[in-house]
């Protein structure tokens, strides 16, 4: 039963790696340009436009900072989760942007918003993943287990 959780958090670790990865890489127009299928931004400035819809109390260039915060945020967060580095902290911090970032958008484009997008989901996973005290497959593993001489 114990292996079966290992099993369970090395998926719960990698879905959400890539769930933080994924959109990186469509606002970076790396999915496709934008209006294709599947893609949500396509490139940089449709997503920050978005990114100053859920943040009009800033103005353009302000939330294009923000924008670029949370882009490094997102790839730090998909590499560490999934190569299984700081996982407590990472999730923690994975846990906290999307609990803010679905709030923005019930706020700001409706209630619905978040939830037509996995957003709360992310945010549960995060919470989940913050409170367990081992991660198997994993660096942090690999470090705690490691002989101390």
């Amino acid at each position: 039963m114990e292996n079966s959780f290992g099993v369970a958090q090395l998926f719960l670790r990698i879905a959400l790696g890539i769930g933080f990865i994924l959109p990186v890489m469509d606002r970076l127009g790396l999915l496709g340009p934008p209006g294709s299928a599947g893609v949500s931004w396509g490139d940089w400035n449709h997503f920050a436009v978005y990114t100053n819809t859920l943040m009009p109390f800033f103005n353009y260039a302000t939330a294009n900072v923000m924008a670029i915060a949370v882009t490094f945020a997102e790839v730090v967060f998909g590499i560490c989760l999934i190569i299984g580095l700081k996982i407590k902290y990472v999730a923690l911090g994975a846990a906290i942007l999307t609990f803010t970032f679905g709030l923005s958008m019930a706020i700001f484009t409706g209630i619905r918003a978040p939830f037509n997008y996995p957003v709360f989901v992310f945010t549960g996973a995060g919470l989940v993943l913050s409170g367990l005290s081992q991660y198997q497959w994993s660096i942090d593993y690999f470090l705690s287990n490691k002989p101390h001489n």
